[in-house]
């Protein structure tokens, strides 16, 4: 009987561990910056530039986190952000607002519906499928750039999609908290979402019940694909102009937001607002480790540390609530 007390008082704590450690992660580092920077660091103008700094994270993290609830994962979302930038900024150049936003945001449903059929229907594991279209994509975007920069001179777009603000809000973190809502919304609140995560998390079951397993896969990676292209659109918007590397070394980054937020690599479970806190995570760690003086170096050293230990603990939990 004691034994079983034990257990049972064990798995509690496991459990209140692994729902809540991005958030403790979250109020120490809040704590540990407040201590060492101070007032530098709770500036309102620091504040925000780490939901500046984020947002393009934070937006991608949203879709990634479809990609892993259905047992998937998307290695090709850094290359989709600087494809979907550039032919953004190039449509510009030839056409109206809409028409260039439309064609930004339809180069990442199309190399979404590309990832998708190849995994669904060719059942082929999506961590090579998105490994060998990364390399594609950032060859295509180097390609149509002529490894040449692509000025945005769209006063409108640079407002309404990078460096406006609404009151002291940037419009870059409006953004993020639209994509934020739809996002829940379609995991928490839709049958989309219970499909999807039962396809993540036993997909022959799901099957057997009726769910068209393939279809949740297609469409998770097509989310995925969509959303890194909308960050992309933001950070050429940010940035007034577009290159054919941007984004490219953000989707470790991508994937260490959504799971150190509570999203499963293994699938079955995922959180949208987690991926959020994860995404701010990071940003307060890049952004802290700057005010405190430490040179590139030192921070990717740092940084790296923090994160697997997080990421460990997170995933330690997860596997042992399921024991």
């Amino acid at each position: 009987m004691e034994v079983s007390k034990k257990e049972k008082i064990r798995k509690l704590i496991v459990f209140i561990a692994g729902q809540n450690i991005i958030y403790w992660v979250f109020l120490l580092l809040i704590l540990f910056f407040a201590i060492t920077l101070g007032k530098t660091f709770f500036s309102a103008q620091n504040l925000m530039n780490i939901l500046r700094q984020t947002a393009m994270l934070s937006i991608m993290a949203v879709g990634m986190t479809f990609a892993l609830a259905a047992g998937e994962i998307d290695l090709s979302a850094g290359s989709v952000i600087a494809l979907s930038g550039c032919v953004t900024a190039m449509a510009l150049r030839e056409f109206n607002l809409v028409i260039a936003l439309l064609i930004g945001i339809g180069a990442g449903i199309i190399v979404g519906v590309f990832n998708g059929f190849i995994v669904a229907k060719l059942r082929i594991p999506s961590f090579l499928v998105t490994l060998a279209s990364m390399g594609i994509i950032g060859g295509l975007t180097r390609w149509i750039t002529s490894l040449k920069s692509i000025g945005i001179s769209n006063l409108t777009y640079i407002y309404f999609f990078g460096s406006g603000n609404v009151g002291p809000i940037p419009v870059l973190f409006i953004w993020t908290l639209i994509i934020l809502i739809i996002g829940v919304l379609l995991l928490n609140k839709t049958s989309y979402g219970k499909r999807l995560l039962a396809t993540g998390g036993n997909e022959k079951a799901a099957f057997f019940t009726g769910i068209k397993t393939r279809w949740v896969k297609m469409s998770a990676l097509i989310i995925s694909a969509t959303s890194a292209a909308f960050a992309g659109m933001l950070y050429v918007g940010r940035l007034q102009g577009a290159r054919y590397s941007i984004g490219e070394d953000l989707i470790l980054s991508v994937i260490a937001a959504a799971v150190l937020g509570g999203t499963s690599l293994f699938g079955g479970k995922a959180t949208v607002l987690g991926s959020l806190i994860g995404a701010i995570v990071i940003g307060i760690i890049n952004n802290g480790l700057i005010l405190m003086g430490l040179d590139i170096s030192q921070q990717m050293f740092f940084r790296g540390i923090i994160l697997l230990i997080a990421i460990s603990i997170n995933i330690r939990t997860h596997l042992k609530s399921k024991i």
